[in-house]
């Protein structure tokens, strides 16, 4: 493959088996990244994207981690490192959205939710944080979504409250570590087109929705990957604690 700007580095992208953290993989593996693709549950789906990124000429391996779990984190980051070499950018995309009327969300719901969308990321950045430290230099990226900022929707309270706290510790983070070379910041996708369960979906008026969007169109989950790649890039490396807000328009901040 040509070098592309991502050449040389190792990238480690949490749900990537599809949607948006498959563009993502594949974008940074034809940038030139090694990639390592997690998943957590469907096997073949993160098979399918090493597949496709080796059959292009790139580096990928897989990587089944529940990135819930601390020590599944530490696992995968050491593998991929003793096969890679050291991990030079984390896109924190894994999520769950429960929607649950306040008063019906359970211990377990509230604390699932957390331990996914927002335990995860700091794990994630425990983990590489160091390393990153003494090469002095090092990307993470936080997919967030619009729902930690704009209180748009009913029945998403944990997913919201962990949205939020992730950009808050974003902004931590990138207080701490930007001295050393590092950047930390969050894209914040809007209404995009991704593979879904429309059932999940069935409340949302989608016609009401598109009429709220400045562009008149939902995005595409390459969207999100060329936010993304333009963070993880050298281009960005005066950019960080900030969000990245992909979403037409449809709320500008």
């Amino acid at each position: 493959m040509p070098e592309g700007r991502l050449n040389g580095q190792v990238a480690v992208v949490t749900g990537a088996g599809r949607n948006i953290g498959r563009a993502i993989a594949l974008l940074f593996a034809a940038e030139g990244a090694a990639v390592v693709v997690n998943g957590s549950r469907n096997v073949d789906a993160v098979n399918s994207v090493v597949e496709e990124i080796q059959s292009k000429g790139g580096k990928a391996i897989p990587a089944m981690a529940d990135v819930s779990d601390p020590d599944a984190v530490a696992d995968m980051i050491s593998r991929a490192s003793s096969i890679l070499g050291p991990v030079d950018i984390v896109v924190n995309n894994v999520g769950v959205r429960k929607a649950k009327k306040f008063e019906d969300i359970t211990i377990e719901d509230w604390r699932s939710t957390f331990a996914t969308n927002l335990d995860s990321v700091f794990y994630l950045a425990r983990t590489v944080l160091p390393g990153m430290r003494e090469r002095r230099r090092g990307r993470i990226i936080n997919i967030s979504g619009y729902d930690g900022w704009t209180g748009h929707i009913e029945n998403r309270a944990a997913n919201i409250a962990a949205k939020a706290g992730m950009h808050g510790l974003t902004k931590a983070i990138a207080r701490e570590y930007s001295r050393y070379g590092i950047t930390v910041n969050t894209v914040a996708p809007g209404a995009i087109e991704t593979e879904r369960n429309p059932e999940d979906y069935a409340h949302i008026d989608v016609e009401a929705l598109r009429g709220r969007i400045a562009t008149r169109t939902f995005g595409a989950v390459d969207d999100i990957a060329e936010a993304c790649l333009y963070l993880a890039s050298p281009a960005a490396g005066f950019v960080t604690g900030q969000v990245l807000h992909v979403n037409g328009g449809e709320f500008m901040f």
